[in-house]
């Protein structure tokens, strides 16, 4: 990950293709199953949202996202190691003003009972409900990402899948790479690989994804997010949505404070009001 200049947005970088560009957004979302993937000009870019979420939760707008083959990195399933990366290269708040998507009406994408929407209101929250078979069963959170929180409780937590869906997936050509060591495997009973990092774990990482894809609004959204059994199809459906329709938002400029070359703590990487850079890395 790379410094930007203000206003560059979240743009990956293929060095393997003569540093052809891919700029995080919804124009160029690609195909969206069990992961978020982006293309531009035949040129692909997998499993984006782990990456996406922690730089949104973090509060970075501007960055250079390097990479030398299709796929990032799944890590050990969470997006914590991209936020202790971002916290250890350091952020800087730059000169412009952070732009937001500020929501003026409500948008919403059903399909069934499953369902999404986005609403006006201050900071930026999400409310979301998940149902799996047994053991996750229905959970809920609720979190506001203005308040903070995001690098504690919504960063560990990991992706998880049953195991007796393994061998479908295999032979679909997914999750080729995943394990013990970057997910939560679910059996008959539970957790094979336990113990889980917090109660409601399932429901946090689905929080995690959706933070992500909503990243491909190209900036940070200033509203409420309320989502019901949804996926990375639904969360990209509502950003398409949200973009097509104009009236439904305006471009909201928010003032931060003088720039500063040193590195910010946790709690500052996190302040809403501030438009940073990662620093380096």
């Amino acid at each position: 990950m790379l410094p930007a200049p203000a206003g560059s947005g979240i743009v990956f970088r293929r060095t393997d293709l003569d540093n052809f560009e891919i700029p995080a957004n919804g124009r160029n979302v690609a195909k969206v199953s069990y992961a978020t993937s982006l293309m531009r000009q035949g040129v692909l870019i997998s499993t984006t949202e782990h990456l996406l979420s922690a730089l949104i939760g973090m509060g970075i707008d501007n960055v250079i996202v390097e990479l030398d083959n299709l796929e990032l990195p799944i890590l050990d399933g969470s997006a914590l190691p991209y936020v202790d990366a971002i916290l250890g290269a350091g952020i800087r708040t730059q000169r412009r003003r952070r732009e937001t998507i500020r929501v003026l009406r409500p948008v919403e994408v059903r399909e069934g009972d499953k369902f999404i929407g986005v609403y006006p209101g201050s900071g930026y929250s999400i409310q979301y409900a998940i149902e799996f078979p047994p053991p996750i069963g229905r959970q809920s959170a609720l979190i506001d990402l203005a308040a903070e929180t995001y690098g504690a409780f919504i960063a560990p937590a990991r992706t998880f899948g049953y195991k007796a869906d393994e061998k479908k997936l295999r032979d679909m050509g997914l999750i080729r790479g995943a394990g013990p060591t970057n997910a939560i495997i679910l059996g008959e009973n539970g957790p094979e690989n336990g113990p889980l990092r917090f109660a409601d774990e399932y429901v946090r990482h689905k929080v995690l994804d959706l933070i992500g894809d909503l990243a491909l609004a190209g900036r940070r959204i200033e509203g409420h997010v309320v989502a019901e059994r949804a996926g990375h199809a639904m969360h990209t459906a509502l950003v398409a949505r949200l973009l097509k329709d104009r009236s439904a938002w305006e471009l909201a400029h928010v003032p931060v404070p003088a720039p500063t070359e040193q590195a910010t703590t946790g709690a500052q990487a996190n302040n809403p009001l501030a438009s940073p850079v990662l620093q380096g890395a």
